[in-house]
């Protein structure tokens, strides 16, 4: 039995009479507590029961609709006020780690409120990282440590990697590709492209204005492109990238028509769909 459900049944089979320092030493576990202390004791304890209550159903709710694919989610208080952004590999795995019965105990006061999430699925870990900072800055989520845009001089990046560079990275969407631009001053942009080229033109026009262009205006904001040159220093050593001064559009509809490209992203997911069945 819940220690809500406990403290209920007690109070009712006292029929409008409770003795509340019994039922604190009893049910709470506290011994001593004058009795204005005990009755404000066990008030509480109903108040943070029904708010893990709720808590525990909106994190069911919550995950039984959540994907089980790669993405960036946030979660809102009722009103719709933003309390946490977070990435994952497993969206709902990650979710389901949030709203464990274990964690409830040990969460912070706007945690608690979470009632409803949001979330984008993404092809790779690198746009999920990408999103995440750019929501955080969006919304200041109150549960998240502001820590503001990131910065070169606090990463460990080889200088030759500090450079003008598009990262191609596997879609949400499997015609497409994303196309991850970083500039050295530090501004970034996202675009996806369908990978048969219907559209290319027109795109690479818009990575040649972001890259080269006095006119830069309309794309995202914040300086988050170290983000970009710290995951290839490690986890991104072998991703393909490209020079966007160097023959753009020839190089790139070349890379999008390779067979080969995201391979082993297929590969991976196969093996994810085994495991689940």
């Amino acid at each position: 039995m819940m220690l809500r459900d406990k403290l209920l049944a007690r109070l009712a089979e006292s029929c409008g009479a409770p003795d509340h320092q019994r039922l604190a030493a009893e049910v709470l576990g506290i011994r001593g507590a004058p009795p204005d202390l005990a009755r404000r004791l066990i008030a509480q304890a109903l108040v943070v029961e029904d708010r893990s209550e709720a808590w525990r159903r909106a994190g069911e709710r919550i995950c039984a609709a959540a994907p089980a694919t790669t993405g960036v989610y946030i979660l809102r208080d009722e009103s719709g006020r933003a309390l946490y952004v977070g990435k994952a590999v497993n969206l709902r795995r990650r979710l389901r780690a949030h709203f464990a019965a274990r964690t409830w105990r040990a969460l912070k006061a706007d945690q608690a409120r979470a009632a409803q999430a949001e979330w984008i699925e993404v092809g790779s870990e690198l746009e999920a990282l990408m999103r995440e900072q750019a929501l955080i800055g969006e919304l200041q989520p109150v549960v998240n440590v502001q820590v503001g845009a990131p910065r070169l001089d606090t990463r460990a990046i080889p200088p030759a990697l500090v450079r003008d560079v598009i990262v191609v990275v596997p879609s949400v969407e499997a015609d497409s590709a994303e196309l991850v631009c970083a500039r050295a001053d530090g501004a970034w942009l996202i675009q996806r492209t369908r990978r048969n080229g219907a559209d290319l033109a027109v795109h690479t026009k818009r990575l040649l204005r972001f890259f080269t262009s006095a006119m830069r205006r309309g794309f995202e904001g914040g300086a988050l492109a170290p983000i970009v040159f710290s995951w290839l220093a490690v986890r991104g050593a072998d991703a393909t990238r490209l020079d966007p001064h160097d023959h753009l559009r020839v190089r790139l509809e070349a890379v999008l028509r390779d067979e080969e490209l995201f391979v082993a992203r297929v590969d991976q997911r196969a093996r994810d769909h085994d495991d689940r069945t």
